[in-house]
């Protein structure tokens, strides 16, 4: 592995950077929405399958006894 000078190396991670491309505020705002919308929707799902999963045993374990 060839060593690189210290001054090359932050030349090419500003170069490197340079090429990044960074979301406006619009987009962030909009993923952030999405973000949490999913979450609340992961939440519901789990939810509803807990409470039926719940119900399902309680009406199993009250047959037996």
């Amino acid at each position: 592995m060839a060593t690189t000078n210290p001054i090359q190396f932050i030349q090419q991670v500003r170069a490197e950077i340079s090429k990044v491309v960074w979301p406006n505020r619009r987009e962030v705002f909009l993923t952030t929405v999405m973000v949490f919308i999913m979450a609340a929707l992961t939440a519901l799902f789990f939810a509803l399958v807990d409470l039926g999963i719940r119900s399902g045993l309680h009406a199993v374990l009250g047959m037996f006894g």
